[in-house]
């Protein structure tokens, strides 16, 4: 067997545990009736109640009949995997580094030298416009540009392609949230004008001791919501609100993973929450996932929606700076931090 470097070994808090259940999974949503022409009220309003059922008890559902083509998604897959298939000098050609945040990464440089795995980030807008520091007087601006690998030839265009579908389905999304928050359809788009949305290719290698490492931590998402696209092979496990225990989100042929991030809880204070999810890794298959990260314009202040504050019902939370926030998270990813990065939570009142 191969050794394993000391860094993988994990603390008895981070190691994954053996009591993970598969249950019924989180809840599967079909979206048929935000996709068909000849779905009546009735249908929608189920619909809006499911998501909203979803959102407050697990923070996680997946959709099925979404309405992403299957050929974008094969396209994607194919493409990601012959990247990572690619040798590592050819894949560090475009590595990230803290000038320049979108490219590729291996678990040798990532910020927790727990997680084992390589991905490859992209923004959604390119340009995306983000402040070029995160000290909280400095005004500065940024840009960041993708920088896209000579192979496979094709990644840019169907990284393209896909995030075009799934910009399609974050603000169908967005609207049923709203919705079953008894919120106007359209009240969470206006945030994402000028976004820093972005989206990620991972690819976890087999590993030589999988009871002592994770593919990703423990860990909640920061954003509004994660749309995400894993194969076969699976991994992702979700912490269960109602008891606590570890859920092995079984694959599903063609759906989506979607969660609510710390954004949308803010948004609805509280009302529906993010939750810690994790991913394992396996000894004998390597595994590819697609995560696509709904994130607001850098000039976003985030606090809860007006519409769900009042007196029976104050603020949970104090606003802040969605972009001084983005640009503290993505630049530690290059800092050796002695303290705990920052989290939602520490806006809490």
């Amino acid at each position: 067997m191969e050794a394993v470097h000391p860094d993988f070994i994990q603390a008895p808090e981070h190691r994954p545990k053996p009591d993970v259940t598969e249950a019924e999974g989180i809840p599967l949503i079909d979206l048929s009736p935000v996709n068909s022409p000849e779905s009546d009220a009735d249908a929608l309003a189920r619909l809006v109640a499911q998501i909203g059922d979803a959102c407050k008890n697990w923070g996680f559902f997946q959709v099925i009949n979404h309405g992403v083509p299957s050929h974008v998604r094969e396209r994607i897959e194919l493409a990601s995997k012959e990247f990572f298939a690619l040798p590592k000098e050819e894949k560090k050609k475009v590595s990230r580094n803290e000038i320049n945040l979108f490219g590729y990464s291996d678990f040798e440089i990532t910020k927790s030298v727990r997680d084992w795995k390589e991905v490859f980030d992209c923004t959604i807008e390119n340009p995306t416009v983000i402040y070029a520091s995160d000290e909280p007087d400095d005004k500065e601006l940024k840009e960041l540009t993708n920088q896209w690998p000579e192979y496979p030839p094709e990644l840019r265009e169907v990284c393209e392609d896909y995030a075009a579908e799934m910009q399609k389905l974050t603000y169908k999304l967005l609207a049923l949230i709203a919705l079953s928050l008894g919120l106007p359809k359209d009240r969470l788009h206006g945030f994402f004008k000028n976004q820093t949305s972005f989206m990620r290719l991972n690819y976890y290698p087999p590993c030589p001791a999988p009871q002592l490492a994770l593919g990703l931590g423990r860990h909640k998402d920061a954003g509004a919501m994660t749309i995400l696209a894993q194969d076969d092979v699976g991994g992702l496990e979700v912490k269960r609100k109602s008891d606590g225990e570890w859920i092995f989100v079984k694959p599903t042929p063609d759906a989506y993973i979607v969660n609510v991030g710390d954004l949308i809880q803010v948004w609805s204070n509280d009302t529906y929450e993010s939750v810690e999810h994790r991913v394992t890794v396996n000894s004998q298959k390597e595994r590819f996932s697609i995560p696509f990260f709904i994130n607001p314009s850098h000039s976003v202040w985030v606090e809860p929606l007006a519409e769900l504050v009042d007196e029976q019902t104050p603020a949970k939370y104090k606003g802040y700076s969605w972009g001084k926030f983005y640009a503290t998270r993505k630049l530690s990813n290059f800092k050796k931090l002695t303290t705990e990065n920052i989290q939602v939570h520490h806006f809490k009142l």
